[in-house]
């Protein structure tokens, strides 16, 4: 770092230069960073109303409430449309700029779009409300957030575009100031240095924010963006602004701290009466702090176990919201208590891919790896879609090089990627068009086409049942917690999760959720997914009793259920899913002739696609499944006969 005296040398001389006094900007992410980092942002728009219209009036600079993982799950499990919850919340809040997370040529999806679609959502969202557009690359290869930081600018929006930080032998300080460069070249509004894990320590903090700030001086404005998983995000603040950053990323108290980032109330009061003082109003945060609490404890049963500070991330570098979501493909393959290999594993995974920053989607591509690694016994026996599209290139640029015996592995003997092809060129350039003529009779405008773009099977089965009417949320709000443990342990306990065979027929069944109280002459209202669909069921009780023992609290307890699928259990030699999750595509029909290896479906999990390869050659000579099914890995997708 000769271009520049870093804090280690200024600290050994007893002198460390701070930057002039100046008003700290605050963008507080309460509404879409926050739910998504600790209630798997499954938090409906209903909910967040009040706190945007508090939030109004608190003298932010922005506040994120849109993009990332809330487009997704407005869709795949609130049933609400995306779009409907962007206008509710600028109506109530016309004073501050909305801003959403923007996943590069990805948009909000998982994957590379076509150039026409990235400006027709930029169109869209600045049409719908949104002014700041934080844009970003999981790899840092720029290449993806140029087209739309491009049309972020020439659209009349803000464009901040960031730097994925992550620890590695090939991030090196002089790779953090050729991504600066990178990025100056692009001329955004801001620049966003983003630690999404939150492995950043505070003395790296100042000497990255004070090089950057130092080659943009107050051309460019400066951002930090920092997760606080390692426990020391509210120290990079403070570097950050010992460095001269212009604007801090904040959560109210309720989400703060560990997976998300620090509270917005900490930051305003430890600045205030500085020279760095942000003028936001502490009194209106107290206020929103209350609804916050109010909303987290409604959906306290989506709550993360690893949203808490947790120094294991230094190792396996993985975000709060991945390990939960890998956690819970475990459970469902019968293999929670592997866990820890995972967690083992995920660097190894890491390290042949080149040192991806994990974030999405590159979060996804390496932890899916590694829970497959893991449960089929041995490493890259199955390998998932996106690990061949990103060894190929299809992504981008790796950061470091990827392994050689997995390139070998996909790509075949002394084969080689190209990456010299942009991602985004690779995208369907008819996609936008052929979606117009797929959904035209659904769709009501371009945002219903952007829907279907982005997550066709979802947007379909969204339109159609807003056109039947048939909207029901999967997503629970108020039902109380409980305590479960493993059958026989705890003394007249009752089955929440159980095995049921009724006409021959056997289910999987857990009761998800009751409502915490009954009004006098009205049906109790109970929660139980059936065939994957939530269902509300009313219950009019006649006769109750109770066992000896048991305390009346008990009436108060949550319960879940969840039928199971129905399909076929798989025998030897059928076709199954390594892992839970949804049927995306059936290639093949029956009678068809087919090869061992060959890939005969695709099954989306973890929001990836992963492919489903015949265990035989043979002919298929039936098939269980469709296209939206949720499938286990007990369940036979299809059976092929020698």
């Amino acid at each position: 770092m000769s271009t520049i005296e870093t804090i280690e040398e200024m600290l050994k001389k007893g002198k460390i230069e701070v930057a002039k006094p100046k008003k700290i900007l605050i963008t507080d992410l309460t509404a879409r960073d926050g739910i998504q980092c600790k209630l798997a942002t499954r938090v409906k728009t209903d909910d967040l109303i009040p706190l945007c219209e508090k939030m109004d009036k608190a003298g932010l600079y922005a506040f994120e409430m849109w993009g990332g993982a809330t487009y997704d799950v407005c869709l795949r499990y609130l049933k609400e449309d995306p779009w409907e919850r962007l206008r509710r919340i600028k109506e109530v809040m016309p004073n501050t700029k909305l801003q959403m997370l923007f996943r590069g040529q990805s948009i909000v999806g998982y994957r590379p779009r076509a150039d026409k679609v990235v400006y027709k959502f930029v169109e869209n969202a600045l049409k719908n409300g949104i002014t700041v557009f934080r844009v970003f690359d999981s790899l840092n290869d720029n290449r993806n957030i140029e087209v739309a930081c491009k049309a972020v600018k020439e659209l009349g929006g803000e464009c901040h575009a960031e730097i994925s930080y992550t620890k590695s032998p090939v991030h090196t300080y002089e790779k953090w100031m050729q991504y600066a460069d990178e990025l100056i070249e692009i001329g955004p509004h801001w620049i966003s240095f983003k630690d999404a894990t939150g492995i950043m320590m505070p003395l790296d903090t100042y000497n990255i924010i004070r090089s950057i700030k130092n080659k943009v001086g107050d051309n460019i404005k400066v951002l930090l963006h920092n997760h606080d998983m390692s426990g020391t995000a509210i120290m990079n603040h403070m570097m950050a602004i010992y460095a001269g950053v212009d604007m801090l990323d904040t959560v109210l108290s309720p989400l703060a701290f560990g997976s998300c980032h620090p509270a917005t109330e900490s930051v305003v009061a430890a600045l205030q009466g500085t020279p760095y003082d942000t003028g936001i109003d502490i009194k209106i945060l107290e206020d929103a702090s209350t609804i916050t609490s109010n909303i987290r404890r409604n959906y306290k049963k989506y709550e993360t176990e690893y949203g808490g500070v947790n120094a294991k991330v230094l190792i396996h570098k993985i975000p709060g919201g991945m390990i939960s979501n890998m956690m819970a493909q475990l459970k469902e393959a019968n293999a929670g208590d592997k866990m820890e290999e995972v967690l083992k594993e995920t660097p190894s995974v890491e390290k042949d891919l080149g040192y991806p920053p994990l974030l999405t989607p590159s979060s996804q591509i390496v932890g899916v790896q590694a829970v497959l690694n893991v449960i089929s016994g041995e490493r890259y026996k199955i390998i998932t879609k996106e690990v061949r599209d990103y060894v190929e290139g299809k992504y981008g640029t790796p950061p470091g090089t990827v392994s050689k015996e997995l390139i070998s592995k996909i790509l075949g003997p002394d084969k080689k990627p190209d990456y010299s092809i942009r991602p985004g060129d690779s995208a369907d350039v008819n996609e936008w068009d052929n979606a117009v003529k797929e959904v035209s009779i659904l769709s009501k405008s371009e945002e219903d086409i952007l829907l279907y773009v982005l997550f066709p099977m979802q947007a379909m089965e969204f339109l159609k049942a807003r056109e039947s009417g048939g909207l029901v949320s999967d997503v629970i709000s108020g039902a109380e917690e409980m305590i479960e443990t493993q059958p026989g342990i705890m003394e007249n306990a009752a089955p929440v999760e159980f095995d049921i065979t009724y006409h021959g027929d056997k289910f999987s069944v857990k009761v998800e959720g009751v409502a915490p109280s009954q009004e006098q002459g009205k049906p109790r209202k109970y929660y139980v997914r059936v065939q994957g669909k939530l269902e509300e069921i009313q219950l009019y009780p006649k006769v109750e009793a109770a066992i000896s023992g048991i305390s009346t609290q008990f009436n108060q307890s949550k319960v879940r259920a969840q039928a199971g699928s129905g399909h076929t259990i798989a025998q030897e030699g059928d076709a199954t899913a390594p892992i839970s999750g949804r049927v995306a595509k059936i290639l093949v029909k029956e009678a068809d002739k087919v090869e061992k290896g060959q890939t005969i479906a695709i099954v989306e999990a973890m929001k990836m696609e992963n492919e489903i390869h015949a265990p035989i050659s043979g002919t298929v000579k039936a098939i269980y499944v469709k296209a939206g099914d949720s499938i286990t890995p007990a369940d036979a997708l299809l059976r092929i006969e020698p």
